[in-house]
């Protein structure tokens, strides 16, 4: 039986020909690399979070703050990794995140992450702000797992819209970001004078919609004047500060998809989606990239999850770096966990190449860390695996 943890022999045996890996094992090393090969404007979107990023140290220092228990003498040659979110089967409790404008790192954008996580069996989620229509992504591979996250805009109707086309084309979940209503303060694109949907990037999505469309005087490929209207009309819609929970029971007027709910950090709020409605929530700070000094979203996950007390799937986004963080997110209860920025970074580097090979070294990190913690399926993870560390 192969296993995702057979990638390290694979570089071994190369290594014996005297090839060594071209991209970064490493979380840390893919953003060295990316740094130095991407445009400023690029890599400071994906990099970036909200002021002083306190946030995203948060996230990072949580997982540190969890040690696994490893046992032994289990017998755990043979391991699976696979599970069923919400009625899609993956190879691996591990998505994609949604990320937009990806664009601004590579030519190929979402089609390589569409491919790369269909090429390892895992679900991508593609988010409102593709730099490619919701629709060419799932032609490209309509065989692909995808999931749709939606920025809900000011107007229902167009939000109703994207909502249909993504389900007419063949997307198995709605996920609702409901943190990003307003952009948060972010130096570091700040200093850069550089929001890209300014510049009709990242908007793939709305130019598209014929609901949108018709709020328009001309179409926006007519001319540059044109566009620049849409844009200003992209501006006027995007984000919702009145959306409120008792919105979400239109998604069931609209779609039959399920539907999660994205950036939950507080247990109330957790059972406030799934009283609306929700199908799961997913755990989450945006990364770092919204509030700064926001909690930690793996110190969230508990009191979610008792929330929740088994009602519905929790998934977990933010501040998963290693095959270790997977494990401790899992063990404390979470059903999947979402990957961002080391997934862009490899995109940027190399393409889909560079995204499959993210994504196989953290499940290969995954694979090999549970067998040797003892145990041959995430499913047989608990609160017994693992141990928070005391202060000293």
């Amino acid at each position: 039986m192969a296993h995702f943890g057979d990638m390290a022999n694979e570089i071994y045996l190369r290594g014996l020909a005297g090839e060594r890996p071209d991209l970064p094992m490493t979380a840390d090393g893919l953003e060295v690399a990316a740094r130095k090969e991407l445009p400023a404007e690029a890599f400071s979107y994906v990099a970036g979070g909200a002021s002083t990023e306190r946030t995203i140290a948060a996230n990072r220092e949580a997982f540190a703050r969890w040690r696994i228990v490893p046992r032994m003498l289990r017998g755990v040659t043979e391991r699976d990794l696979s599970t069923v979110v919400l009625g899609t089967p993956m190879t691996a409790p591990v998505l994609t995140a949604p990320v937009g404008v990806l664009g601004l790192v590579h030519p190929d954008a979402d089609l390589a992450v569409t491919h790369a996580a269909a090429a390892l069996g895992l679900t991508s989620v593609l988010s409102t702000a593709s730099s490619l229509t919701l629709e060419d992504v799932a032609a490209a591979a309509p065989d692909a797992r995808r999931w749709f996250q939606l920025y809900w805009p000011r107007d229902p109707d167009v939000a109703e819209s994207l909502v249909r086309r993504a389900e007419a084309a063949g997307y198995r979940a709605i996920v609702v970001t409901v943190d990003t209503w307003s952009l948060g303060w972010r130096p570091r694109d700040l200093q850069l004078a550089h929001l890209p949907f300014l510049r009709a990037r990242g908007i793939a999505n709305y130019l598209s919609d014929p609901v949108f469309r018709a709020r328009l005087d001309a179409p926006p490929e007519e001319s540059a004047q044109a566009m620049q209207l849409a844009v200003r009309v992209w501006v006027e819609l995007f984000g919702n500060p009145m959306l409120g929970w008792s919105d979400l029971s239109l998604l069931r007027e609209w779609t039959r998809l399920p539907v999660l709910i994205k950036g939950i950090c507080h247990p109330d709020d957790a059972r406030a989606a799934l009283d609306h409605g929700a199908d799961g929530v997913v755990v989450s700070n945006h990364g770092g990239r919204q509030v700064n000094g926001a909690r930690a979203a793996l110190d969230c996950l508990p009191d979610v999850l008792a929330a929740v007390d088994e009602r519905a799937p929790v998934l977990l986004d933010s501040g998963i770096r290693c095959g270790a963080d997977v494990l401790i997110a899992l063990a404390l209860g979470a059903h999947a966990v979402l990957l961002g920025r080391p997934w862009v970074y490899g995109l940027g580097l190399a393409g889909q190449r560079g995204v499959e090979h993210v994504l196989r070294v953290l499940l290969g990190d995954l694979d090999l860390t549970l067998g040797l913690a003892g145990y041959a399926s995430p499913s047989e993870l608990g609160a017994h695996s693992v141990v928070r560390e005391t202060a000293s």
